[in-house]
């Protein structure tokens, strides 16, 4: 009896052990912000990152190891400075990056970057577009790319985290009076975003209004004319101080922006890079919004 015993556990334990390196080799499907499938045979270990905010949703996934390779201006966290680069928004080194053998490459769209695809799908590797257009597809980035890289513990818990934050902003900011506003990107040319552009997304839900939210192209350039006719109660920007300030703004007395002394500039890599460091440019951007809705007091 007991050796029939003996021979039934180890046959158990025997067919528990199967089924689990049979789970473990299990392809790994997860759709991409296209909503295309993207099939991976085994977690990804050598991913290239093609673009700055690619960068940081991999660290913040628990898979910064497994860069090797990204673009100019992948600069956070700090260890991403160390990482070879293979171009820039403009060009990709298409040889560089096929010797750098990836099994997984994530891109994010945009005009300079949409005449390389073709290039990039005749390496044969494994494409993931990221780009989150609500503040909610950075949590689930986080996940989907964590699930590629086999870093799901580190990446689901930092998602949740990024998910509370986000609606504790909300709770504390949404309900508040509305501010019609000026996002300023850049003065050179004068170009904004429009609503459908994930920092949108983070002045609705500090319970601003974008001027421009109703412009078709994503970032559309306007005139100084355009912005005085619509008059805005607040201008934020993120360009550095002596490169595109919102303080050209200053000689128009009659902009009520300018009046009422709202011209705000803020960290532009934390609100318009679509990471998880837009927890903390929300969160800068509801108290500029908020220090708008103080000096009507004034």
């Amino acid at each position: 009896m007991r050796i029939a015993a003996a021979a039934l556990l180890a046959a158990t334990v025997a067919v528990a052990v199967t089924a689990s390196a049979s789970a473990s080799a299990a392809p790994i499907t997860v759709r991409d912000d296209d909503g295309n499938v993207v099939t991976l045979q085994k977690p990804a270990q050598r991913v290239i990152a093609m673009a700055p905010h690619v960068t940081e949703l991999l660290f913040a996934a628990g898979a910064g190891d497994k860069i090797v390779g990204a673009v100019t201006y992948s600069d956070y966290p700090e260890a991403a400075k160390k990482i070879p680069r293979v171009g820039d928004n403009r060009l990709i080194d298409m040889e560089r990056v096929a010797a750098m053998k990836p099994d997984l490459i994530v891109i994010w769209m945009h005009g300079g970057f949409e005449r390389q695809i073709e290039g990039l799908h005749k390496l044969g590797v494994p494409l993931f577009h990221s780009e989150p257009t609500k503040l909610e597809g950075i949590a689930d980035n986080v996940e989907r790319l964590g699930q590629l890289m086999g870093t799901d513990t580190v990446a689901n818990a930092t998602a949740a985290d990024i998910r509370q934050q986000f609606a504790t902003l909300t709770k504390q900011y949404s309900n508040r009076p509305p501010v019609r506003l000026f996002y300023q990107v850049w003065d050179k040319p004068l170009y904004t975003l429009n609503g459908k552009s994930i920092v949108s997304d983070s002045i609705r839900l500090c319970g601003g209004v974008n001027i421009f939210a109703d412009q078709k192209v994503t970032a559309p350039v306007v005139s100084i004319e355009s912005v005085l006719q619509a008059n805005p109660e607040a201008i934020i920007g993120t360009s550095e101080k002596d490169y595109g300030s919102v303080d050209l703004w200053k000689p128009y007395g009659t902009l009520l922006a300018v009046q009422k002394n709202n011209l705000f500039r803020l960290d532009g890599d934390q609100l318009n890079r679509a990471g998880p460091r837009m927890l903390a440019g929300t969160k800068a951007l509801c108290e500029k919004i908020d220090e708008a809705r103080q000096h009507r007091k004034n």
